[in-house]
């Protein structure tokens, strides 16, 4: 069994309001609508991308989703200047 906690009538010393930091829910919907495909890849790019991934806690596929979605956005706006 564990040891009972020991508690004292030691003041806590100043305490300090920390506003709220999280997000809102509606922050935390995803903005966008995915949608699911079935793609072949080589070995080499999901190599990277699972390493990159387990680097930066994440998971290989939001990499991969994010990378395309850049990709898109930077062509889209190319394509309105010129």
């Amino acid at each position: 069994m564990n040891k009972p906690i020991q508690y004292s009538n030691e003041s806590l010393g100043d305490i300090e309001f920390i506003p709220d930091f999280l997000p809102s829910p509606e922050e935390l919907v995803l903005k966008k609508q995915n949608t699911k495909v079935t793609i072949s890849l080589s070995s080499e790019s999901v190599a990277y991308f699972k390493e990159a991934a387990e680097k930066h806690h994440m998971q290989y596929q939001k990499i991969i989703r994010q990378l395309l979605d850049e990709y898109v956005s930077h062509q889209k706006s190319a394509n309105k200047q010129g």
